[in-house]
């Protein structure tokens, strides 16, 4: 698997595709910089994305959900691990059948 472009060098080369001349295509400026054209498409989405332009989910907005699914499953595993405290508890805590106990 090849190494992810710095976010710097995106930003650039998204820069550089928004602002090029008439008559320049997506695909020139991709072939300039070395990737691949639909590579260099997605990144002006995402950047769109970013900034708001067009409908989609920011960057921020996916590491806050990332981070509130790591939070959420923590959260349930707690929750697991009170239900099963409990129900052991309970039981320690009921008389035996052999009690003489009234």
């Amino acid at each position: 698997m090849t190494k992810p472009y710095p976010q710097e060098f995106r930003d650039d080369v998204v820069r550089v595709a928004r602002n090029r001349e008439p008559g320049v295509t997506i695909e020139q400026i991709a072939k300039d910089v070395g990737v691949h054209p639909m590579t260099l498409t997605k990144w002006m989405r995402r950047a769109e994305s970013d900034e708001g332009t067009t409908p989609g989910q920011s960057r921020t907005e996916a590491a806050q959900i990332r981070e509130l699914t790591k939070r959420n499953r923590l959260l349930e595993q707690e929750n697991e691990v009170l239900r099963r405290a409990a129900a052991y508890l309970s039981q320690a805590n009921l008389p035996s059948k052999g009690s003489t106990r009234s």
